[in-house]
């Protein structure tokens, strides 16, 4: 069951962005020859005014077919022959369609929470003796956090929600830290903190507030948690190409499928079956939204590149040419996914 929510998951997020492309097509006068869902070949299709509709075997993708986007052509609705503009936004709308997709994936994970945690200071852990005296085992209150401090950037990395702290202390490898921290209204810089617990250095040593789950909170929440993801995956991708990142760790849509069906089938209950699908979903679409951005050959974002110089230019380069680039630039992106397929399978068996 988790595998096939899995593949439906998965299918959702690129048929979203792929969507946004085809909407914006439509209402910019673009001619679209083909919507598919999935890949492979066709169970079901049909067609309705010029533009076929498909349904295809493999669930895991999908595209959106326009007129003249490869080449030039004498229709006045192929893609090319589009205003720049109207192009432009074409482009952006997939990975556009992929943040909102994220954000209310996003919003349906903060409403599986009890409570909504923040980034202020709670307390520490410490034990109270029978006069009242409180000791504490926390390195980050002996080193300089204070009770409702609210954390707003650690080592020059802004914070913008509990998903950032879980980010860098997973990550970094260093005790001390450099933390801003708001006070009483003020900006206070604190060198040298160090979050850990003296009797477990492994442990976070301090706990955070939670908000309870109104309108507002769960809008400003899930805001400052898309915001996270956003910096989180762009983080990764930094990493990845600094070669920070074990490339065995790199992995393509078989480990998605996998990690997706892990988190539902190893959750405790229904509400953290949803909570972690939310979660990962959620990721996993703004990470495609951010990566089709990207300046690279093949991509919406190595397309917007040609427009930005055509924009420059005055004039477009030639098709032949850009299709050229692109054309290394897939044979690169499908390299890429052998590669990331292979390590899946590895991991699998390896499991």
């Amino acid at each position: 069951m988790g595998i096939i929510i899995a593949i439906l998951i998965f299918s959702l997020i690129v048929t979203v962005h792929e969507f946004g492309h085809f909407i914006c097509a439509k209402l910019s006068g673009i001619n679209v020859l083909e919507f598919s869902v999935g890949m492979g070949p066709k169970l079901l299709q049909k067609q309705y005014h010029g533009t076929k509709y498909s349904l295809r075997v493999i669930p895991m993708g999908g595209y959106c077919a326009m007129e003249d986007e490869d080449a030039s052509g004498d229709n006045p609705h192929g893609f090319r022959n589009a205003k720049l503009w109207k192009r432009m936004i074409v482009l952006v709308a997939g990975p556009l369609m992929n943040f909102v997709l994220g954000f209310i994936l996003i919003v349906g994970m903060v409403l599986s929470m009890k409570t909504i945690p923040t980034t202020t200071v709670k307390g520490f852990f410490g034990s109270k003796s029978d006069d009242g005296t409180i000791t504490y085992y926390s390195q980050s209150h002996e080193t300089g956090l204070e009770h409702d401090d609210r954390i707003i950037s650690v080592d020059g990395t802004s914070i913008f929600s509990y998903l950032d702290l879980s980010y860098i202390f997973a990550t970094t490898k260093t005790h001390t830290h450099d933390v801003v921290v708001e006070r009483d209204g003020k900006r206070v810089e604190l060198p040298e903190v160090v979050f850990n617990d003296k009797r477990d250095g492994d442990m976070v040593d301090f706990a955070l507030y939670h908000k309870d789950k109104s309108a507002l909170n769960v809008t400003k929440a899930s805001g400052g948690i898309f915001l996270s993801m956003g910096h989180v995956v762009t983080l990764s991708f930094k990493q990845l190409v600094t070669g920070k990142v074990d490339k065995a760790e790199v992995s393509g849509p078989v480990g998605v499928v996998s990690t997706i069906s892990e988190a539902t089938e190893k959750s405790e209950d229904k509400a953290d079956a949803f909570l972690q699908l939310f979660y990962i979903s959620a990721l996993i679409s703004v990470n495609v939204g951010i990566f089709n951005l990207l300046p690279i050959p093949g991509l919406d974002g190595g397309r917007l590149l040609f427009c930005f110089i055509e924009l420059v230019r005055r004039k477009p380069v030639k098709p032949e040419h850009e299709g050229y680039v692109h054309l290394a630039g897939f044979a690169l992106l499908l390299s890429i996914m052998v590669f990331a397929t292979y390590n899946d399978i590895v991991n699998l068996i390896n499991r």
